[in-house]
């Protein structure tokens, strides 16, 4: 999912991958090479399958990495072995280009901990690994209290003008989920808040980090983020000041799935990273790393993560098939909307 930086490991080149007998190539998002358990994964991996090196390579957000991995695909380039952070709004996007190996349980016997309320009729062909909740947070230094928005229809007012930072639903999986909790919430009167909307948002970034970013060196002081973000405020800088809004107790829930990649030459070891991926080692991990909830059901969370993670009342999502019927058209409107603006 987040705080990150740009980060590549491993040699990359910018097509052309290939792994040899003696490495497994990832496809993740930059975040969770960078302040994610990709190190602690790689180490048990390689623990358990001593001479072959797990690679992650992640220059870019998980949106653009999926493109990247499905015109590999379309091309007949080499790719990854796996892919860590499909979106669960864009795994109909990867399964209709046939990205992913069906998979096979009886080599991943950590997904018994996995609640089947995040799991998906598609999971013979990916597994979820985290789940979360995109929404605003604020930043209660710079935000005066009398300007904090309790629904989605307060961010509209004036005294907002440029104050909210936002990501592009066609780059950025928190992006893509504010996009369709906006068209969840107003039915067909979504394109009327977006039109009002526009004058109060400082700029619209391709992904999450640089949203963030801004956010943090105080361009802004409303961000589509995360309802983690205060238990990243006081565990990590010891305060509250960074606080999570839930609109009409609302927040958009948002599952990250992993699938092994259908060209791959060594399915059992991408069975094996899934496999280790869901363990208790490294789900526990995931709460201070990622700021996303376990997908392992089992795994202990910190205190402090399970005081001050917010989880909404009432947490939105649209069904995945409307989205797969009606996404390119709302994405369109959306762009239109953007442009006339």
């Amino acid at each position: 999912m987040r705080r990150s930086i740009i980060v590549l490991v491993g040699f990359v080149l910018a097509i052309g991958l290939s792994s040899t007998a003696d490495e497994l190539l990832v496809y993740t998002y930059d975040s969770f090479v960078a302040w994610g358990p990709a190190q602690e994964i790689k180490e048990k991996f390689e623990e358990t399958h001593p001479g072959t090196e797990l690679v992650w390579i992640a220059p870019g957000d998980s949106s653009e990495m999926l493109s990247r991995l499905l015109g590999e695909l379309e091309l007949g380039l080499p790719t990854a072995d796996v892919f860590l952070g499909v979106a669960d709004v864009e795994v109909h996007r990867a399964l209709a280009h046939e990205a992913f190996l069906g998979l096979e349980p009886r080599l991943i016997p950590n997904l018994q901990y996995v609640p089947e309320d995040i799991r998906l009729e598609e999971d013979a062909y990916v597994v979820p690994y985290d789940y979360g909740y995109v929404t605003f947070v604020y930043d209660a230094d710079a935000l005066p209290a009398e300007h904090v928005p309790t629904t989605l229809e307060d961010l509209l007012h004036p005294e907002l003008k440029g104050n909210i930072v936002l990501q592009d639903p066609r780059t950025s999986s928190p992006g893509l989920s504010f996009l369709l909790w906006t068209i969840a919430h107003f039915g067909d009167g979504w394109t009327d808040f977006w039109r009002e909307l526009l004058p109060n948002v400082l700029t619209v970034t391709k992904g999450w980090t640089e949203s963030f970013e801004m956010f943090e060196a105080g361009e802004a002081p409303i961000v589509v983020s995360y309802a983690t973000d205060e238990a990243y405020s006081y565990i990590v800088h010891g305060d509250l000041r960074y606080r999570v809004l839930t609109p009409g107790g609302e927040g958009y829930r948002q599952v990250e799935y992993m699938g092994v990649v259908r060209t791959t030459d060594s399915p059992e070891l991408a069975h094996s990273l899934l496999d280790i991926v869901l363990s208790h080692q490294i789900q526990e991990l995931i709460p201070t790393s990622q700021w996303m909830f376990p997908a392992n059901q089992d795994a202990d969370t910190p205190e402090d993560f399970q005081q001050y993670a917010i989880i909404p009342e009432n947490p939105v999502a649209l069904d995945l098939d409307i989205v797969e019927e009606h996404l390119e058209e709302w994405i369109s409107e959306w762009q239109r909307i953007l442009i006339e603006s």
